[in-house]
């Protein structure tokens, strides 16, 4: 349910995770009914024709802004169009569920998230695909990180303070987040799970509602995205006790982490990336892959993606496919202990 790719072991992804950024464009709105028909193409051939990206996300969301960004880029390097199909709907499930049914040549893709890749599994009774058997996994794009605010009124400036105050009174202060089976709602799930607390969690529809009820004092603690809080933040309109990623960010270098402010293995961010359907050829994947990559690792994307709250990931299609496979493990046990499900 923010938020590194690590090739060798999960910490190493998640370090890399939270020093990338990712960007994303969009080309137009044309249909690809005709192409996801066509048979194969061999992937010494690829790309002959445009591809299709479809986008878990709605419009006007920062994943979707990310890949808006990206997408000229990869017309010009690919030499074909890469045309976003936005398909919202059931945590990702709608959307990447076209892909699973794909034809796996490479002229359709996903960008899908933590829910759907690694949560949705274990949160829904019925699955339309399989997350790690129906996918190839091409590359991470961004992770956003989440951070722990409070209205000023709180009895806390700290973390450990927070806690304290947690446990003092359980089962009475509210923690808003951006809907239930989220990453933030799963990441406030594991923070008072690991903090041994009980707290009220107030599901809203995004972070920006939840953000903005903190601001108004109406719950006096919220896990949110950084586009929704950091402005108020530097406001001094909310207070920040963490930041949920395993490293500092960059937006705000004096807010530590989860981790450093006492709960030692803390880590818990958003993230999205681009899969393919299983069995789509090697060569195919790399291709995408350094595409990738190579445009996070612009320094202008960079920085217009961390104005969007997301830090470039860029990691191997093999880091990728380990880091959903270990995050798939470690959600299944919050979401079985704090007992959440969705249908």
């Amino acid at each position: 349910m923010a938020a590194a790719p690590l090739a060798h072991g999960k910490s190493a992804l998640r370090r890399q995770l939270l020093f990338a950024a990712a960007g994303a464009a969009l080309t137009g709105g044309r249909t690809f009914a005709q192409t996801v028909s066509l048979p194969p193409q061999p992937a010494g051939d690829f790309p002959n024709r445009p591809i299709r990206l479809v986008v878990t996300f709605p419009p006007g969301g920062s994943a979707d802004a990310v890949m808006r960004l990206l997408v000229p880029r990869f017309n010009e390097k690919l030499g074909q169009p890469v045309v976003i199909d936005n398909k919202p709907g059931a945590g990702g499930n709608v959307g990447l569920s076209l892909v699973a049914k794909a034809p796996a040549d490479g002229y359709t893709l996903g960008l899908g998230a933590a829910g759907a890749l690694t949560a949705n599994v274990s949160l829904y009774a019925q699955m339309p695909f399989d997350p790690v058997k129906d996918f190839k996994p091409v590359g991470m794009v961004a992770a956003t990180p989440f951070v722990i605010v409070g209205h000023p009124s709180i009895a806390a400036r700290t973390q450990r303070e927070l806690i304290a105050l947690a446990k003092a009174s359980p089962g009475t202060l509210s923690i808003g987040h951006g809907g239930n089976g989220t990453a933030m709602h799963l990441s406030a799930a594991l923070f008072a799970q690991m903090a041994d607390v009980k707290l009220v969690e107030v599901p809203y529809r995004g972070s920006g509602p939840a953000a903005l009820d903190a601001i108004a004092g109406q719950i006096p603690l919220a896990l949110v995205d950084l586009p929704a809080s950091l402005q108020q933040i530097r406001a001094g309109k909310l207070v920040a006790f963490a930041v949920t990623s395993a490293q500092r960010v960059p937006m705000l270098p004096e807010v530590p982490t989860v981790t450093e402010a006492g709960l030692a293995g803390y880590d818990s961010t958003g993230w999205f990336g681009v899969v393919a359907p299983a069995g789509t050829p090697a060569p195919v994947v790399a291709r995408l892959n350094a595409e990738i990559n190579a445009a996070l690792g612009d320094e202008q994307i960079k920085a217009t993606m961390r104005n969007l709250g997301a830090e470039p990931a860029p990691t191997s299609p093999e880091a990728f496919e380990a880091y959903i496979q270990s995050e798939t493990k470690k959600w299944a046990k919050v979401i079985q202990a704090a007992r959440i499900r969705l249908d």
